[in-house]
């Protein structure tokens, strides 16, 4: 079955060239050219992926991207033709999964799509440490209680909410415990592209999990920094 892709961006023409490369590439579309018409659309027709543009009009991206994080986990690739980090930075704060500056090429627009989409059907499962207690397909980590089918995170009885991305990090470190890796490791095997992320991504979304998942983000017990290398799962006996 065709996956669908809902465009949202205020400018005719770009929509028309997504759509033409995405259905270049077997993908169904659908379109809104404002913010509220894109808040109906994801709520109506739920699309595999969206491509949310920043700037638009009626509610623009950031908005929208906050509202749709209320109810659903749904790939968000942000759309800017800005290049100031903090327009990035402040898209993955609220719940993105990743960004793309225009102009972009189709080749990079598609490695972008398709990875995104790979971490959504991808439930493989990954050697696992003889260290890490493993019921079914629940992973036990100290205080954390990481439910692979379920992608559902729990500290004690307390669920936390993660995007699709950040539970795919810490389910990815988590089954790899004390091994370190480096940010651009990091997105290859988790975000799914080597040549076009930004280590920047990484990092805030790092930050991201230590402020949902840890007590105390300032002193992490999880997800722990080798300063000048990478990240990597503290072992938790």
């Amino acid at each position: 079955m065709s996956k669908t892709v809902l465009i949202v961006d205020d400018e005719k023409n770009i929509v028309d060239i997504l759509k033409f490369n995405l259905k270049k590439e077997g993908f169904d579309t659908i379109e809104a050219y404002d913010g509220e018409q894109a808040l109906e659309m994801a709520e109506r027709q739920k699309p595999d992926l969206i491509l949310l543009d920043i700037m638009l009009p009626k509610m623009d991206g950031f908005t929208v991207c906050r509202k749709l994080r209320q109810s659903m986990s749904t790939p968000i690739l942000m759309l800017t033709a800005k290049e100031e980090e903090v327009d990035k930075v402040l898209g993955l704060e609220l719940g993105a999964d990743d960004y793309i500056t225009k102009p972009f090429s189709p080749r990079e627009l598609m490695a972008r799509v398709k990875a995104n989409l790979r971490r959504v059907a991808s439930d493989e499962s990954e050697n696992m440490p003889d260290s890490l207690k493993k019921h079914s397909n629940v992973l036990m980590c100290g205080e954390l209680r990481i439910d692979i089918d379920r992608y559902e995170v729990k500290r004690g009885d307390l669920v936390i909410e993660l995007t699709l991305r950040e539970f795919e990090l810490v389910k990815f470190l988590a089954l790899q415990q004390d091994q370190i890796f480096s940010r651009e490791s990091l997105l290859e095997k988790v975000w799914g592209y080597e040549y076009y992320g930004d280590v920047r991504t990484v990092d805030v979304t790092v930050r991201r999990l230590r402020e949902k998942l840890e007590e105390e983000p300032s002193s992490p017990v999880y997800i722990m920094t080798k300063r000048g290398v990478g990240y990597y799962f503290n072992k938790i006996v």
